[in-house]
């Protein structure tokens, strides 16, 4: 045992296999989870058309096609995880930006869901037990579509504007469905006409043929008698 000052260092052979041992399991299971979560991300990718299987196995750059497919720009997210790294040290703080990227990455879960045909409710699935979410929507028989209502976030930064190559856009072809919450009136399978859109001018009123003229009525005979006839004149 060796004192310094008021602490007590004691290292035993038991503790550092303890160590050992513990450190060797956790690497294997990090490459473990790293392996299947990739491979169930190359599933999804595959469903949404990306292109590549290769990107699927990116360490991070996987994650942000993630957050792209569903309709969050990914540099917000590439900024919350520096901001939590690098203000780490700060208590509170750095802890804030990540549980806000960890949010992110919720609702880009809800997004990516929709598309597969999941309900919102499937996203608590993928806040508990995100890797059974992956491998569910990986290899059911649901099939990617993008005709869902817009984001409630399409209009402002958080909303996805970049081009990457490989990666096909989220916008469908002839704007997004009506949003049966904003638009209860719609009818099913409406489409909301794209931005720029002006509805075409009215056709003129259709003139009205003029009304018959109606023939005039017949006059009844006289009932007056007929003059008496002039007496001759005398010459």
């Amino acid at each position: 045992m060796e004192t310094f000052g008021s602490v007590d260092y004691y290292y035993s052979g038991g503790d550092v296999a303890f160590l050992f041992i513990f450190a060797v399991f956790w690497f294997i299971f990090a490459i473990a989870g790293y392996i299947i979560t990739s491979i169930f991300l190359m599933k999804i990718f595959e469903k949404a058309g990306v292109q590549g299987k290769w990107r699927a196995w990116v360490p991070l750059y996987n994650t942000l096609i993630f957050a792209k497919l569903g309709d969050l720009s990914p540099w917000w997210l590439l900024a919350l995880w520096g901001a939590g790294i690098v203000l780490g040290w700060i208590p509170v703080i750095g802890q804030l930006f990540l549980v806000a990227a960890a949010v992110y990455m919720i609702l880009a879960a809800w997004r990516v869901g929709l598309k597969l045909q999941k309900e919102v409710v499937w996203v608590i699935l993928y806040v508990f037990l995100a890797i059974v979410w992956l491998g569910i929507n990986a290899f059911d028989k649901s099939r990617w579509n993008t005709a869902v209502p817009a984001a409630p976030w399409a209009g402002n930064f958080l909303a996805d504007k970049t081009t990457w190559s490989g990666v096909p856009s989220q916008v469908p072809a002839g704007g997004y469905p009506a949003n049966p919450v904003t638009q209860p009136g719609a009818p099913a399978g409406y489409q909301a006409p794209p931005a720029g859109y002006q509805a075409p001018p009215a056709p003129p009123a259709a003139t009205q043929p003029p009304a018959a003229t109606q023939p005039p009525a017949p006059q009844p005979p006289s009932t007056e008698p007929p003059a008496a006839p002039e007496p001759p004149k005398q010459s």
